[in-house]
């Protein structure tokens, strides 16, 4: 299985509610260095299987989505999320 492979798993695995952060996806898929790879993989998905939204910065800030920041930001309040950054 090769990385990308492995942080498409961990991902389709994050539940509803909860987050990952970048460098937490590239430790557990084996390399806890690649957190960069893991946006890059991210990124480039198409797999609405893989809820791609529900991976953020490791400071705790939203970080990048294809469809725009406030759009993850919604798609995880929807979600029941609870970060710093969503608005009540």
């Amino acid at each position: 299985m090769t990385f990308r492979d492995r942080v498409l798993e961990i991902v389709s695995q994050i539940p509803k509610g909860s987050v990952l952060s970048y460098g937490q996806v590239a430790e557990m898929a084996g390399n806890k260095r690649a957190a960069r790879a893991v946006g890059r993989i991210m990124n480039a998905n198409r797999n609405k299987l893989v809820p791609c939204h529900r991976v953020i910065r490791s400071d705790g800030s939203i970080g990048g989505f294809r469809s725009g920041a406030d759009r993850k930001a919604k798609m995880l309040k929807e979600e029941g999320y609870k970060g710093d950054w969503v608005k009540e």
